[in-house]
């Protein structure tokens, strides 16, 4: 029999980046881009978290599962949801985002480390209006980090990464040059 951990650890499934979504200021309208570049310790490239340096930061990328909107607009009252209104940054299908916690993604390049739940804000009641918020709650999908920067493209493949292919942390005080070693 196998043990529960052994199956928490085995993630076989892989998915696929749906939508790429950014903002590129505060209260800016969101809008999608057919590509990006994830940026180590700040985000994704043309979003605007992007501009302020966060490197420890667990909420540098934002994740949604595409399974849960049809969910999300059934609980909001809607015909539709348009992702773009969510305002998560990676929309993806076929991999279920929570089995991913505390595990590290290939995401085109990119390698991003899944920290945890993005809870809504607020903000869903106007996306969505009257009880946004309560639909989104469960359904936010996962935040991330960039550990390895690199290039996403909608129709990327999206994988877990077992955990002896998991990069090593970059070591944000090394420096490349050896007289500074």
């Amino acid at each position: 029999m196998t043990s529960t951990r052994a199956l928490v650890d085995t993630v076989v499934a892989a998915g696929t980046v749906t939508a790429i979504v950014v903002r590129p200021g505060r209260r800016d309208p969101a809008h999608t881009l057919d590509h990006t570049r994830a940026l180590v310790g700040r985000g994704l490239a043309d979003d605007r978290h992007a501009a302020r340096s966060r490197p420890r930061s667990p909420r540098q990328v934002t994740l949604l599962q595409a399974e849960h909107l049809p969910v999300i607009a059934a609980l909001a009252g809607a015909d539709h949801v348009d992702p773009v209104d969510l305002r998560r940054n990676l929309v993806v299908a076929g991999l279920n985002l929570l089995s991913a916690k505390e595990r590290r993604l290939q995401v085109g390049d990119a390698v991003l480390e899944v920290t945890g739940p993005c809870h809504p804000c607020s903000r869903m009641e106007e996306a969505l209006g009257p009880g946004g918020f309560q639909a989104m709650r469960g359904h936010g999908g996962m935040n991330a980090r960039v550990v390895v920067a690199g290039d996403i493209a909608v129709g990327d493949r999206v994988a877990v990464l077992a955990r002896d292919d998991e990069p090593d942390e970059p070591d944000s005080h090394a420096s490349s040059r050896p007289d500074r070693a």
